[in-house]
């Protein structure tokens, strides 16, 4: 790799997206449309959405159930192929490669799922788990240097390596997320879609785990794409935020300026649900009404429905991003126009190096 190369892959993001969109057709078969006179159906799970990552940097997605951030997670690592945009990885766009030009890729890319225990094969001895990506990846031949690597692993994620010989089942929640984290990171990799690893967890084990995760991110310089539901979990470990509904990012900011100023009225309606445990008497606004059909959303601003501030304007019209002066992008005619003024909505704490 040339020297200017070299300088151009750090300067870059290590992830972008730009216009990424998942489209899925939900139709009913084609002789059913025919005689039942129906027209196709298509689900706008990720409908056009723009952020970056830097370089070990944590970039948390929040929204409600069914916005669109499992099927994010799944673009960025290539379980689904993108309806139409770009990722890029550090410059190069990886959205339209084949299995086989993913294939070196996909080592630098590794997946956290939601439940450890159905992510883990329950026939295999941990060692074995741990191990499949050393050898998928063909990054070590010799049986007993696999056999070193997979106790260090465990050793790094705060489990003994005899915990090799056991299986899944024979272990906690929070010892099994602990066994997909050092399964990820049995390849190396530089980049971890973290799909709501926390959310099957007691909440003293989120803990255990978010230290952890931020502890790895500080010794091995990892990036992370967070996503969760728990806003209190992604303040604590993300560098920035990005807000979905309906398959848009309706705002996306840098934490402590989204969760102290939040300007869109979805996300001002998001921090009504944390419980305010300082009592300090502030008017809370929960959220209201259910999420509308994705496959017939409303039209202009998918949030007008729900939206106190709607106008007509924002039943008819699709809000543009509006980057703002403080770091924080927005989709919303209220702010654009003035008539949402933004203001402080939650009094959060210092960010603490360890959760406990």
């Amino acid at each position: 790799m040339s020297e200017a190369a070299v300088v151009s892959r750090f300067d870059a993001p290590m992830l972008r997206a730009q216009g990424l969109k998942r489209y899925f057709d939900v139709s009913a078969p084609w002789l059913n449309r025919i005689i039942e006179g129906q027209p196709r159906q298509i689900l706008k799970a990720v409908d056009g959405i723009d952020f970056e990552i830097p370089r070990g940097e944590t970039f948390g997605l929040v929204g409600e159930s069914g916005c669109g951030k499992s099927t994010v997670a799944r673009l960025i690592v290539g379980l689904h192929a993108p309806s139409a945009g770009s990722i890029e990885l550090e410059g190069r766009d990886i959205a339209g490669l084949s299995r086989t030009q993913m294939a070196p890729i996909r080592q630098r890319l590794q997946m956290i799922f939601q439940d450890p225990y159905a992510s883990l094969n329950p026939r295999w001895r941990v060692r074995d788990i741990v191990a499949e990506p050393i050898r998928a990846f063909k990054l070590l031949d010799d049986p007993a240097a696999i056999e070193r690597r997979v106790g260090a692993l465990l050793e790094q994620v705060k489990l003994n390596p005899k915990d090799g010989e056991k299986y899944p089942h024979e272990f906690s929640g929070g010892q099994r997320q602990r066994i997909s984290i050092a399964r990820a990171l049995a390849s190396e990799p530089e980049f971890l879609v973290c799909d709501e690893p926390t959310s099957a967890l007691d909440v003293s084990v989120q803990a255990q785990i978010l230290n952890l995760m931020k502890d790895l991110q500080r010794q091995l310089g990892l990036t992370y794409l967070f996503i969760s539901h728990n806003l209190a979990v992604v303040y604590h470990i993300s560098d920035r935020v990005g807000v979905m509904y309906l398959g848009k990012l309706v705002e996306q900011a840098p934490a402590k300026t989204l969760f102290t100023t939040p300007r869109h009225p979805y996300t001002r309606l998001l921090l009504d649900t944390i419980p305010d445990l300082d009592m300090t008497g502030r008017a809370r606004g929960p959220v209201a009404g259910e999420v509308p059909n994705p496959i017939t959303p409303p039209p202009g601003c998918t949030f007008h429905p729900r939206c106190p501030f709607a106008t007509d304007r924002c039943r008819a019209e699709i809000p543009r991003p509006l980057p703002l002066d403080d770091g924080a992008v927005v989709a919303c005619h209220g702010v654009e126009e003035g008539r949402i003024p933004a203001g402080p909505s939650l009094a959060v704490p210092e960010k603490p190096e360890r959760l406990g």
